[in-house]
């Protein structure tokens, strides 16, 4: 089968691989499409420690072609995900109280373990999350990493009803936020970029305010907008100078949420981080039942991801084009061609 896989020249190498059998626990999917996410680019790269030979992608949708012998939770012909978070242990403090994303020794599709980027995966059977029936799967490929870190990430905010929300980043993540925050959580919602196109793609999906971070001082125009700054904000910006303006924009108690990765630190005031109770918060993708929840929340309608489906031939100028900020909405590779 043909599979795109990381080199040590830091670029994609698409080969012929040959799968094992499955295990007694596992399924043997047949992937349709693979979304490209800014964390493959981070893997491509080595950011994480160097995985050459590692078959990428975390945003796989595909058919159930193949059962192991003790999988009950699957039956061939289900359309299942596979996602960042590929495996826990199961047994784990953080396995066993809803936060199975931390699991110390949790395995990550492609990246500890091989991804949904190629023709076929193999995947543990009970933690292939299953698509809605009335759910595109191109569009399901999307909400499988991008869809539920940024449902996740709202959920983290604590965000209520008409408060405000400012989302850094109208990309693959932002827009996906923007329109989770409006439709499932009511937020009142300011998007920043420094692209207007990204930001005009945010006003049409129902930003109430928008700001070019280039062309205003984003936290003066945050508080012009929300008075005392707002409620919360989450970051899917990589990028130092978002995360700093993130901290500056929010309120007494709020609530600060970092999602992007990028590789660098950001700055804290301890002072106004104790006086003010400023929270700021890691989100890690989601869990199983986060992503159900954000699957059906799709599958309603509520959110529609952005998405173009190229070939599996076009990865390293896929990579190339993420790397320079040229891409908006989600890449999705199309295994069905």
């Amino acid at each position: 089968m043909e599979a795109a896989v990381a080199n040590k020249e830091h670029t994609v190498d698409i080969i012929d691989k040959k799968l094992r059998p499955i295990k007694a626990n596992e399924a043997l999917v047949k992937m349709e499409y693979c979304g490209v996410c800014h964390t493959d680019l981070h893997v491509k790269n080595g950011d994480f420690g160097e995985v050459p030979g590692r078959v990428l992608g975390h945003e796989g949708v595909g058919i159930v072609s193949e059962i192991g012998s003790a999988v009950t939770s699957l039956k061939v012909g289900d359309r299942v995900s596979v996602a960042w978070f590929f495996q826990g242990c199961g047994h784990c403090d953080y396995c066993v109280n809803g936060q199975e994303t931390f699991c110390r020794q949790a395995q990550n599709a492609g990246y500890t373990v091989d991804g949904g980027m190629a023709e076929e995966c193999i995947v543990t059977a009970d933690y292939a999350v299953k698509v809605p029936e009335d759910l595109d799967p191109i569009a399901a490929s999307s909400i499988t990493c991008a869809g539920v870190t940024t449902y996740k990430a709202i959920k983290v905010s604590d965000i209520k009803p008409g408060q405000w929300l400012v989302i850094f980043g109208m990309g693959g993540l932002g827009n996906l936020a923007l329109q989770y925050a409006k439709n499932v959580f009511n937020a009142k919602v300011i998007a920043v970029d420094i692209n207007d196109d990204k930001l005009a793609i945010a006003k049409e999906l129902g930003a109430d305010v928008i700001i070019n971070g280039k062309q205003e001082d984003v936290v003066a125009r945050v508080k012009e907008v929300t008075g005392d700054g707002a409620h919360a904000t989450v970051i899917t910006a990589v990028s130092k100078v978002a995360f700093n303006q993130a901290v500056d924009a929010v309120r007494a108690t709020g609530k600060v949420v970092a999602v992007g990765l990028p590789v660098e630190t950001m700055d804290l005031s301890i002072p106004r981080l104790v006086l003010d109770g400023i929270e700021v918060i890691g989100s890690l993708v989601g869990t199983r039942a986060d992503l159900a929840e954000a699957f059906e929340f799709a599958a309603e309608g509520a959110v529609t991801p952005i998405v173009q489906t190229r070939p599996l031939a076009d990865i390293n100028d896929i990579m190339t084009e993420m790397a320079e900020g040229k891409i908006s909405g989600r890449m999705v590779i199309d295994f069905t061609k």
